[in-house]
């Protein structure tokens, strides 16, 4: 009979396999997973815009670059002639429009003089960026490099959207090219946001998996509320986040999913993802109508709720809130687990073990109860891959990555990204 149970409870489990929430499980091992249960609670407020939510619409502009005035020349009634008649304006409304589009192909001469003093050929230098005698200019680079890291289009889109809007030929080749020569221009800004991420408070990490060249490539972030910082990888292990920040983040609280590279890394306090664990109990109360879980579920939904009532002051001087949850998650952590399925049990110990890392979040005002700022970055890698079914190099790949990071912390910067890449792609070093 005991083996019975045992065998039906794994078929229990294993029930409804394939549908995979949580990022770090993958789809074999999940356990009775359903599309309909989501951690968003139904709202009862009305679908579409909520009243009193500041509005947008198409602004007039102030001064509109041309004029048609449309002023009638006879009388519609009796045909008279209005040509001498003074007319009086009594509406306006505005067109948006875009003029075509054409190249612009701007020749650069150099000039020689020879001086009459001591006979010296003098020439007139062409400017550094200017190496070919024909290519394209830093906008195009710009352009090249908005639809494909921005946009997420491929190369060969890209090579046919350019000739479709402008009539300029360009080959999937030069988009490639393109694109190296702006993630070469961008990687001293790359490198600044490495080190700003390095001297955060806060810092948020992720991975995720990704095709490289026909391999298992990874994706790695490192972000806050105003960085974004991405590498591409073959490893997804702790020599990958060793390799860019050696000395891990001694300043930071790390937020993370409880993958063992991640709470491997340095830091001054470690808040594993509540999301996460949130998404696990929900499987355990769906498939084993699990006690334990739904108070474990219930104790971090409370504490999500504490968080957003803590004041600046309290995060110095805990509540007695605060406290009692505390005393909750112990209580929960230390409760006799040996009648419980194994992965429950697994679950229990993987939490006990990184018990400090739970209810971080509450004593810290900038650190948020879940990672999903990391999984915000690197969503854009997944949306590229299924565009364009892999990176077809590793090169493409920290090419995407060293790009994406300053697209992202543009965004983050309330920047618009377009200028931002021409500016960049204008960047001569010295």
């Amino acid at each position: 009979m005991a083996i019975n149970a045992k065998l039906m409870a794994e078929i229990e489990l294993l029930r409804n396999g394939r549908k995979s929430k949580t990022s770090h499980t993958p789809p074999s091992h999940d356990i009775g997973r359903s599309n309909e249960n989501s951690l968003r609670k139904k709202s009862d407020r009305p679908t579409g815009g909520q009243k009193g939510h500041e509005g947008h619409t198409l602004e007039m502009k102030a001064t509109p670059d041309e004029v048609v005035d449309h002023i009638p020349l006879y009388c519609h009634n009796c045909a008279n002639d209005l040509g001498q008649i003074e007319a009086s304006m009594v509406g306006r409304r505005q067109e948006v429009i875009i003029p075509p589009i054409e190249a612009k192909y701007v020749e650069h001469r150099s000039w020689q003089k020879i001086c009459p003093q001591c006979e010296a050929k003098c020439l007139g230098n062409f400017p550094a960026h200017i190496t070919a005698p024909v290519q394209y200019g830093p906008n195009v680079m710009a352009l090249v490099s908005y639809l494909s890291v921005s946009q997420y289009i491929p190369h060969r889109r890209i090579a046919a959207m350019i000739n479709d809007l402008f009539s300029i030929p360009i080959s999937e080749g030069s988009v490639d090219n393109l694109l190296d020569k702006m993630a070469d221009k961008a990687l001293p800004m790359y490198q600044t946001i490495q080190q700003k991420i390095q001297e955060s408070d806060v810092v948020g990490s992720d991975e995720t998996g990704a095709p490289v060249a026909g391999k298992k490539g990874w994706f790695h972030t490192w972000q806050n509320t105003a960085l974004t910082f991405i590498v591409a990888s073959l490893s997804r292990g702790y020599q990958t986040i060793a390799t860019y920040f050696p000395d891990g983040f001694p300043i930071s609280v790390y937020v993370s999913d409880c993958w063992a590279a991640q709470l491997k890394v340095v830091a001054l306090v470690h808040q594993i993802c509540i999301a996460h664990l949130l998404r696990e109990l929900a499987n355990f109360e769906e498939a084993l109508s699990c006690t334990w879980s739904i108070q474990m579920k219930q104790v971090l939904l409370d504490a999500i709720e504490i968080k957003k009532q803590l004041t600046e002051s309290q995060y110095q001087n805990a509540p007695i809130e605060v406290l009692k949850i505390h005393a909750r998650l112990n209580e929960l952590l230390q409760a006799d687990s040996t009648a419980y399925h194994p992965k429950v049990k697994t679950f229990i110990k993987r939490l006990t073990k990184n018990q400090k890392a739970i209810l971080t979040f509450l004593h810290h005002p900038k650190v948020p109860p879940d990672n999903n700022g990391s999984e915000r970055a690197i969503r854009n890698i997944k949306v590229k891959v299924k565009v364009s079914g892999q990176y077809r190099s590793l090169r493409g790949a920290e090419r995407f990555a060293i790009i994406r990071s300053v697209i992202d912390t543009t965004i983050k910067n309330t920047q618009n990204i377009f200028p931002a890449l021409t500016l960049l792609a204008n960047f001569v070093p010295e």
